[in-house]
């Protein structure tokens, strides 16, 4: 078996690929989705967690109803641009879910039952995992380790100047899971998943295969990627491909050999203004530090490793219960 990972998830493609990689992949044994606002709405995050359970054939794995806002209490804002309206790029899913849906204390019973054992991995808004710290105190301390993709450290933000998406659409939930964690949280910044692109060529090649294999799942990859593609095209003509920020934060677990950590004190800033929502690490070589929560902040990783390992495992992993 591989290893028991918890996701919490917004649901925009790079997010939708990452969980059809972690089912692929026999490293991870996805023991529960917890389906987030951010990228899209809660609702619609919830219908496609539901809609790629219907497509895989994984109805074992299951899915969670997280939070619908931030803890700041502002009205969350989407990204259709990026994600498109649904979260699937150009795919509307012909599914319905139940928008009465509250059964998110069920994430306590997968710990409970799991002593040690769970990893966390969270790549959407913080506000589900806070939460989580805030109704189940104990229980928390039970995680084994969390891998979290949120940040920018040194580098500029994509939502501000200095502020990534995550952190920035709820700093008071990542402030309180960064201050109340039991071991160092890994954190992997938008300035080191900035650097997992994937080309157009590769996903073509894959599309090429699934198309072959009559790969329902497969034949999702192309049209998401090529969405989200065309958006990072037009803000950065310089790009050869998309960055897949979520698909190497799993991979990050499973490949812990090839990231480079550094263990340092960080700080969520939450206060109103310019720097609401910045990450700031103290990278100072220096004895003396700041006395912010010491964490594992991601600086490098190997491309080529991960390059070869999502390529292998998107198209020779395709799960065996799939509906074709």
């Amino acid at each position: 078996m591989g290893k028991k990972v918890l996701f919490f998830s917004d649901f925009g493609i790079d997010d939708n690929i990452a969980v059809l990689y972690a089912f692929f992949n026999k490293g991870i044994d996805m023991v529960g989705v917890v389906a987030d606002y951010g990228n899209v709405s809660k609702l619609d995050a919830l219908r496609n967690a539901a809609y790629l359970q219907e497509l895989t054939g994984r109805h074992d794995v299951p899915v969670f109803a997280g939070a619908e806002l931030p803890l700041t209490g502002d009205p969350p804002e989407y990204v259709p641009d990026v994600h498109g309206s649904e979260g699937l790029g150009p795919i509307i899913p012909d599914i319905e879910v139940d928008s009465s849906l509250e059964n998110f204390h069920g994430i306590q019973e997968i710990i409970e039952k799991n002593p040690d054992e769970i990893i966390i991995v969270n790549v959407g808004r913080l506000s589900s995992l806070a939460a989580a710290f805030i109704l189940y105190p104990g229980t928390m301390k039970k995680v084994k380790d969390f891998y979290i993709m949120g940040g920018a450290f040194n580098e500029p933000g994509n939502v501000s100047p200095v502020a990534e998406a995550n952190f920035f659409g709820d700093p008071y939930a990542a402030n309180i899971v960064l201050t109340q964690a039991k071991t160092p949280v890994k954190i992997i910044p938008l300035n080191v998943t900035s650097g997992a692109i994937v080309t157009p060529a590769l996903i073509d090649e894959l599309d090429a295969y699934y198309q072959s294999i009559g790969s329902k799942v497969g034949s999702l990859v192309k049209p998401m990627f090529d969405y989200y593609y065309k958006f990072y095209k037009k803000r950065n003509p310089e790009l050869t491909g998309a960055p897949l920020h979520d698909v190497l934060t799993l991979w990050a677990l499973l490949n812990e050999e090839n990231v480079v950590y550094r263990e340092i004190p960080v700080k969520i800033v939450v206060n109103r203004g310019e720097a609401f929502g910045q990450s700031i690490g103290d990278f100072r070589n220096t004895i003396s530090k700041s006395d912010f929560p010491v964490h594992q902040v991601a600086v490098n990783f190997n491309y080529t490793a991960f390059i070869k390992d999502f390529y292998i495992t998107m198209k020779n992993s395709v799960s065996h219960n799939e509906t074709t």
